[in-house]
């Protein structure tokens, strides 16, 4: 069974730094690149970054430049290092997966920027 946990979002001020953490089992996760996306309320879901499995990455405009997406194979752990955070990057990031022909998602880990 396919699992993906998201961890390490909060509340901090404008200008500030997190990293956030996605867990995954239940496949192979050396196998499959990896996603992290955010939606916030009544906004579309907006893809932040991926990253390949051969660690290859990709970033939204919005966020190139702040964010940082890495991975770990032996932790099975996908990352996202945000800094300079701003206001309008506050919501809920997602981990994502995609596995022959399914999207698996997590649940999710809030991101407040607010002084």
């Amino acid at each position: 069974q396919v699992q993906l946990v998201e961890s390490g979002g909060g509340l901090v001020q404008p200008g500030g730094s997190l990293r956030l953490s996605c867990t995954a089992s239940g496949f192979t996760f050396s196998s499959y690149g990896m996603r992290w996306y955010r939606q916030g309320p009544g906004k579309e879901r907006e893809l932040v970054a991926i990253i390949s499995t051969d660690n290859s990455t990709h970033y939204a405009d919005s966020v190139k430049g702040r964010f940082t997406i890495s991975r770990s194979n032996a932790e099975n752990t996908v990352y996202l290092q945000m800094n300079n955070l701003k206001p309008e990057d506050t919501t809920v990031y997602l981990c994502h997966v995609y596995i022959r022909g399914y999207d698996y998602w997590g649940r999710g880990t809030q991101v407040t920027v607010s002084s």
